[in-house]
């Protein structure tokens, strides 16, 4: 009947060190293979858990910061939209200063420009779109941006009408003719209303952008601190690692050559029994 092989109490001792040392050596380059010295539950579940947290909250904000980002870019495309249609307005306006001197045919070609622009203003709301969502081009339309998972954490920015072909937009009527005073001045009176209507609109976008902006530095900056806090609990030093695996891979050797010197010891003993 075959027996058990018992090893000698250096050698088991020898051998229970190797295994050891195996065992750290490959948590040891799993680390520096990974980057990470948690890397699941097993290796620390409480520091799992932690910085698993804050990376799930860096990535559901890092989420929201590219609709905010996003966000940015559709007011300011209204906000360059409104803009170009002001200087279109002011373009207007100075016909209708220039109508005030003009005489016969000058007047004439002072209603065919006018008119022209007004055109060109409706032509430039309605190219003001950014992914689909025009903020100047008619009512209707909303921007909401969502700043965090908290539902209540967000901003709307409603589409206004700063067209002037529409019953809803700004109060520039055809012009017929510049012949009479009193012509000039309601055409004069619309466009400076015009003018402030645009200025209002602008003011307010550009408070909004404010917002979008303030926000956008804040997610950036609560992202990286949420994965720069993961990061301190999960991340191996590797420079640590690196020098730990130099002295892992030579107490190893070391090991090796102390169970042979075990060895050896065992096999001087059995010369002196033959």
């Amino acid at each position: 009947m075959a027996q058990d092989l018992n090893l000698s109490a250096a050698v088991r001792e020898n051998l229970l060190a190797l295994k050891s040392t195996e065992i750290l050596i490959a948590r040891t380059q799993n680390r520096l293979s990974t980057g990470l010295k948690v890397a699941s539950p097993i290796d620390d579940p409480r520091v799992f858990f932690e910085a698993k947290a804050l990376s799930d909250n860096a990535r559901d904000v890092g989420e929201k910061k590219e609709g905010v980002d996003q966000g940015i870019s559709s007011v300011t495309t209204a906000l360059e939209g409104i803009e170009g249609i002001d200087a279109l307005v002011q373009q207007m306006k100075g016909l209708i200063i220039s109508a005030r001197t003009a005489t016969g045919n000058q007047l004439a070609s002072l209603v065919t420009q006018y008119n022209e622009l007004r055109t060109q203003v409706d032509n430039l709301a309605r190219d003001a779109n950014y992914q689909g969502l025009n903020l100047v081009n008619g009512t209707g339309q909303t921007l909401s941006v969502q700043f965090s998972t908290d539902t209540t954490s967000f901003l709307n920015i409603a589409s206004v009408d700063l067209r002037v072909n529409t019953t809803g937009g700004m109060s520039l009527t055809s012009a017929v003719n510049f012949s009479l005073a009193s012509i000039l001045d309601a055409a004069a009176t619309a466009i400076q209303a015009a003018i402030g209507t645009l200025r209002g609109q602008a003011q307010s976008l550009a408070s909004n952008i404010a917002i979008l902006q303030t926000r956008l530095d804040f997610n950036t900056a609560y992202v990286n601190l949420h994965e720069e806090g993961a990061g301190k609990l999960n991340l191996a030093d590797l420079t640590e690692e690196g020098a730990s695996l130099v002295a892992l891979q030579t107490r190893q050797q070391l090991g090796i050559n102390s169970l042979a010197f075990a060895g050896q010891a065992e096999q001087s003993i059995l010369q002196l029994f033959r």
